[in-house]
């Protein structure tokens, strides 16, 4: 049976190769540990494994997680990848080091508003509905160079790039054709906004494509702590 450690490095492993078969250096790309729903116990595996930066979904949970840990841990990097009610943004600004998932103005200056002076500006990547579902969060990708804007008229924010999360389909040609409208997108912003550094795209199923279209961060979870 395979331990925590061995599913990172298998991970990491693929990251390297896909690195490689576009010609880029694996050393561009984080791996992003996605633990929601996972005991503090496999997060401390992972972290003793070599992992960092861990990704988590629902607030309260991830605050607990935060709270135990970070007296001994205080080098893991916490981000918030999943959806935010507006009255939840207080322990998002108090507590993480980033937010992927900024898609509304009132959030972003609420988060700004309520982060405290006494830690960096909360990292933040606009999450963009890349395949135009009704079903899923994200602005339109005409929409994001006004959110853009906001975001840098805040001091307690840094605007560091994108996510999105795409079609759910195994058909290569979708998903090909929504990372690479994504990371146009992505330069784009890159050319205005020198903090723009990270393009927050690819799992475990389309991580290759992702990787090859210009990600910089890949969310990984059940391949690296089992099935929820």
């Amino acid at each position: 049976m395979t331990t925590i450690a061995d599913r990172i490095s298998i991970a990491q492993s693929r990251i390297n190769q896909a690195a490689q078969n576009c010609s880029r250096s694996p050393n561009e790309i984080i791996l992003l540990a996605v633990s929601k729903t996972k005991p503090i116990s496999d997060i401390i595996a992972a972290y003793q494994a070599g992992q960092r930066q861990f990704g988590e979904n629902y607030v309260q949970e991830g605050e607990t997680k935060i709270n135990a840990l970070q007296a001994d841990y205080p080098d893991i990097e916490w981000h918030f990848i999943g959806p935010l009610q507006s009255n939840k943004t207080k322990i998002i600004a108090e507590h993480f080091d980033w937010m992927h998932t900024l898609s509304r103005d009132k959030i972003a200056q609420r988060l700004n508003e309520q982060r405290p002076i006494s830690k960096p500006p909360l990292n933040v990547c606009i999450q963009v509905n890349i395949s135009q579902e009704e079903s899923k969060s994200g602005v339109k990708a005409a929409d994001v160079a006004p959110l853009a804007l906001t975001i840098t008229s805040l001091p307690h924010l840094t605007l560091r790039g994108l996510m999105a999360i795409p079609t759910a389909t195994n058909d290569v040609h979708i998903q090909q054709q929504e990372f690479s409208q994504l990371k146009q997108l992505f330069d784009q912003l890159k050319q205005q906004y020198p903090s723009v550094d990270t393009l927050s795209m690819g799992m475990s199923g389309d991580m290759d494509i992702a990787i090859a279209n210009g990600s910089t961060m890949v969310r990984i979870g059940s391949a690296i702590f089992g099935q929820r």
